[in-house]
């Protein structure tokens, strides 16, 4: 049996469209890019591309490589505040001045679609409902393409 990817990809995009069309405003989500790393900013490009094509609204934010700790996480915390900004998401790896797990936990849980914040994990372990990491849940979702 072979997995089409992109047909059950392109099936998920088309159910959140509708789903987002009738909603009041546009989920929004800000995606935060460190550096100049050319691997991530394709991912960033294509996380933009995908959250257009459902109606979403998305922002990105690129810093530069030295951008120091403390304003990576005031950077955050903006986001946190930002009521048009549902999702947030933080391109890692991020340079190696930065403690990612600082950056991290900063995230308002609610907002933290990669489900990397310390409270999202362990409700995910729990078996909880919370934000999981996206590779994990995107498998699951394949798998019950094809039960």
């Amino acid at each position: 049996m072979i997995i089409d990817g992109k047909q059950i990809a392109k099936k998920i995009k088309i159910s959140i469209a509708e789903q987002v069309a009738k909603l009041d405003r546009k989920p929004g989500l800000a995606v935060v890019l460190v550096g100049d790393d050319p691997a991530s900013a394709v991912y960033v490009r294509n996380k933009d591309n995908a959250c257009r094509e459902v109606g979403f609204y998305a922002e990105k934010i690129n810093k530069p490589a030295d951008i120091t700790q403390v304003e990576l996480l005031a950077e955050v915390e903006r986001l946190n505040e930002d009521s048009n900004i549902d999702g947030i998401l933080v391109q890692l790896p991020l340079p190696s001045h930065i403690d990612t797990t600082k950056i991290l936990e900063v995230i308002d849980p609610a907002k933290d679609v990669d489900g990397f914040h310390p409270y999202n994990m362990g409700r995910v372990v729990e078996g909880l409902d919370a934000f999981a990491p996206c590779t994990p849940v995107g498998v699951m979702e394949m798998f019950k393409e094809y039960n």
